[in-house]
């Protein structure tokens, strides 16, 4: 019962403590990457985009985050805003809770990975394809997509992190 705006502020609070912590447990400040499935898609891009969450931090995800990496998030507005708005989970809406909003050429490196075209959830290939085609026009130049074939929305995790790990070893 909280709103999507302290949703997406949990997942901030969650990075900062990342950044408060994690060389206290060996890790790399200048190696974080923020990654996430679907729901958790759609907060990486979320924070990755709309500066002013992770501001709230002290953070700057263009320059201290190494990779945003949505695996099938929504690029729309998210559907529990939408449902709450009364807006039927195919009726494509975009706001400030749309990653798309927020679009822009300097934002932090980004690896789009979705499920099959015609096997994801409703039109997210679709939604992930023009979101990654949108930075592109907005002069990101940073972006890798890839369409995992065959698989759909809730098994495309696992074939996305092999091409995660691959792409943290390349960068």
């Amino acid at each position: 019962e909280v709103s999507l705006s302290e949703t997406i502020d949990d997942a901030a609070a969650s990075v900062a403590w990342v950044f408060q912590n994690i060389e206290k447990y060996g890790g790399d400040l200048s190696r974080v990457y923020l990654a996430g499935h679907s729901a958790g898609g759609y907060l990486v891009s979320m924070l990755g985009l709309n500066k002013e969450y992770l501001a709230k931090y002290n953070i700057d995800p263009d320059r201290q985050i190494k990779a945003l990496v949505p695996y099938s998030g929504q690029g729309i507005t998210h559907f529990a805003q939408r449902q709450k708005q009364g807006i039927a989970n195919l009726t494509p809406t975009i706001d400030e809770f749309a990653p798309l909003y927020f679009v822009r050429g300097d934002a932090a490196p980004m690896l789009v990975i979705s499920g099959d075209r015609e096997m994801e959830l409703f039109g997210r290939y679709e939604e992930n394809a023009y979101f990654v085609r949108m930075l592109r026009l907005n002069g990101h130049k940073n972006v890798t997509f890839h369409e995992v074939d065959g698989f759909d929305h809730g098994d495309m995790a696992e074939p996305a992190h092999l091409l995660f790990l691959k792409y943290i070893r390349k960068n």
